[in-house]
């Protein structure tokens, strides 16, 4: 819209030229009048509308030819005037009502036309140049890893000095745990378990790198869930580990187990994608914090896993990635590979993120054990960025035990992720949960709910208020607008014009575009208060819902609560084969706590997981069943897809 060639005084135009006349017209009279005045006519006869009078027409005839030639130049004048401004006029008043149109998208559409318009002028001469300043100093780089906001969400419901001092946790025991007898035995241990067949020497993180790249090699062609193999630091890992066994060193149970990282984490030397066509041969010469941190834990790397692109869906440049329950079914969430890679039994656990969904939704669809934990709990130095106020990084295990082993190692101040805090939290493991309060949703599982209460907590129906009505639609201006200031250069170069799925990224963030930072900022507001009523509503020290319900996945991350989501069942899936099928459907719940209280959380999924099973269940990858045949890699006609970073 040209605003350029529309000044505002050209609203005015038409009616100065106007005054130019009439003041013309007043001079001419007052003059004529003065004449006529010295020769006895009355001072209010005009001699303009009364220009035949016999009287002094001596002294009135040069004044007549003058005032004759100078009228009617005057008229020409003015009429020619009249017409080139309004035509002016016209086309101001065109671009205004154009304008305004475009204010109605941002709710702005009180403003008059002559208001519009000065502010597209004032726009185009203040605002621009302070905007591309802003660009070029910080957005010709995409993905958020560097140049943070001096705005920082902090989750915190209290300001109390705290001891900050981090304890590392008391991990069970395993004493005389003998090395099972197949690989297939051994890729379903626990963290905990095969940390005590390294320590003792009954296995190698040489001989368990083998084993997990074979079994990621093995399925992914049917599951889609690795980008890339990093067999050769893998190996270089493994060996130092297994040198230091040799020495008598021994990290903790993360010591030589193998693990892998959604590739939107970055690690020297290897591409990282985010999952991305844009991206795909992308390499990042950037140590992610949390890779240093499982580093220097003695865990072993071996694959980067499918994020979906730029970490939104399970879709990616090179595929879509399956549920190992079921593969005909998508995994969905953009944690899409760490979670069917630990399902499948392809890696002991994996490191995946979450801005609105992304770890409780295909933890929920692939049946394992995930924490998306308190926001700010682990650094993100080195992690692609959607939201900053949003973006959590959060283990996929086979059990909270072992969810507890990861969050320990990796938690902890990063000194270069503005948002990141050492939180002291509790040791999950020594928690009394007979102590505890805890809630449920009618949206529970109630077996969880029964077991809990036969080990001494107190269960209690529970239910969140508040009257913030607009809480997905606040995520949605958070999380839109913060993922667009780090993909501006991306947008603004028509890259989004190759994204693998044109419905999800491509039209949230061109509409993004045209969120006013007035209404950006009151959102926050808006969220602040959300913050305040939960923080007020929330009267038990925990409470179990629906892991995957909209609007609790929504809170969940405005908030910033961290939640568990366990496995609590199978069901059979819709439209069996008429034969039968292995093939299942996950039964899930999650378990909330307050900010900070992640150690609750887990303490009461590991207490559940103490008496139940659910969390051993394997996948029918091998076997689905006498009956049941899926080609290799299956063809499904994908369905709707759901939009959850």
């Amino acid at each position: 819209m040209a605003v350029d060639f529309c000044p505002p005084s050209a609203v005015g135009l038409t009616r100065f030229s106007l005054r130019i006349f009439f003041v013309s017209l007043s001079s001419l009279y007052m003059a004529g009048s003065a004449l006529r005045f010295h020769s006895q006519q009355d001072i209010f006869d005009s001699p303009i509308s009364r220009p035949s009078e016999p009287r002094n027409i001596t002294m009135m005839r040069p004044f007549k030819k003058l005032w004759e030639s100078f009228r009617e130049r005057i008229v020409f004048q003015s009429c020619k005037l009249f017409v080139e401004d309004s035509k002016s006029y016209g086309k101001c008043l065109e671009e205004a009502t154009q304008l305004r149109c475009t204010f109605k998208m941002v709710d702005a559409h009180f403003f008059n036309g002559t208001k519009v318009v000065e502010v597209a002028k004032d726009a185009v001469e203040f605002n621009l140049p302070i905007i591309r300043s802003n660009r070029r100093l910080v957005a010709s780089e995409n993905g958020g890893l560097h140049n943070p906001s001096c705005l920082v969400f902090n989750p915190e419901w209290t300001h109390k000095h705290v001891d900050n001092t981090s304890k590392g946790f008391q991990y069970p025991a395993f004493p005389g745990i003998r090395r099972p007898k197949s690989q297939e035995d051994i890729a379903f241990m626990s963290i905990l378990e095969l940390g005590e067949l390294i320590r003792t020497n009954q296995i190698t993180s040489h001989e368990l790198v083998q084993i997990f790249l074979q079994r990621l090699k093995r399925y992914n062609p049917v599951l889609e869930a690795v980008i890339t193999f990093t067999d050769e630091v893998a190996y270089k890992q493994a060996k130092e580990a297994d040198e230091l066994i040799a020495k008598g060193v021994y990290l903790g149970p993360l010591h030589g187990i193998p693990y892998g990282l959604k590739d939107i984490i970055a690690v020297p030397g290897y591409k990282t994608t985010w999952g991305s066509r844009s991206f795909k041969d992308q390499v990042l010469d950037i140590e992610a914090w949390v890779y240093k941190r499982l580093r220097s834990a003695g865990a072993v790397l071996v694959a980067k896993l499918v994020s979906g692109s730029l970490g939104c869906d399970d879709i990616w440049f090179g595929g879509r990635t399956r549920n190992p329950w079921n593969i005909e079914e998508f995994s969905t969430g953009s944690s899409a590979g760490p979670a069917a890679s630990t399902s499948a039994g392809l890696v002991p656990f994996a490191i995946g993120s979450e801005t609105a969904g992304s770890i409780t939704f295909p933890a929920s669809r692939c049946g394992v054990t995930a924490l998306r934990p308190t926001f700010g709990t682990v650094g993100r130095t080195g992690v692609m960025s959607i939201s900053e106020s949003l973006d959590k990084l959060g283990p996929f295990c086979r059990s909270a035990a072992d969810c507890s082993v990861v969050l320990d190692a990796i938690r902890g101040k990063d000194p270069d992720d503005l948002s990141s805090r050492d939180i002291p939290f509790r040791d999950p493991f020594s928690i009394d949960i007979r102590k505890l309060t805890v809630g449920y949703m009618d949206d529970a599982e109630m077996e969880v709910v029964h077991v809990l209460k036969a080990k001494g907590v107190n269960m209690v129906p529970f239910k969140l208020n508040y009257t913030v009505d607009s809480v997905q639609g606040i995520l949605n201006f958070t999380m839109d607008v913060e993922m667009l200031a780090h993909f501006d250069e991306w947008q603004r170069t028509g890259q989004d014009d190759i994204y693998e799925a044109q419905d999800q990224w491509p039209t949230e963030l061109r509409r993004s575009r045209v969120i006013s930072a007035v209404d950006y900022v009151q959102a926050q507001r808006a969220r602040r208060k959300l913050i305040e009523e939960v923080k007020k509503s929330f009267t038990v020290d925990a409470f179990i819902g629906n892991a995957t319900d909209g609007e609790k996945v929504c809170l969940g991350n405005l908030v910033g609560l961290p939640v568990i989501v366990i496995p609590t069942g199978l069901k059979n899936i819709s439209n069996p084969p008429s034969k039968g099928t292995r093939r299942r459907t996950t039964i899930n719940t999650g378990i909330y706590a307050r900010p900070d209280h992640d150690h609750i959380a887990l303490a009461l999924a590991i207490a559940y997981q103490s008496v139940t099973d659910h969390h051993k269940q394997r996948p029918p990858i091998d076997d689905l069943g006498p009956n049941d045949k899926i080609p290799d890699p299956p063809t499904v006609v994908i369905p709707p897809r759901r939009l959850h970073p």
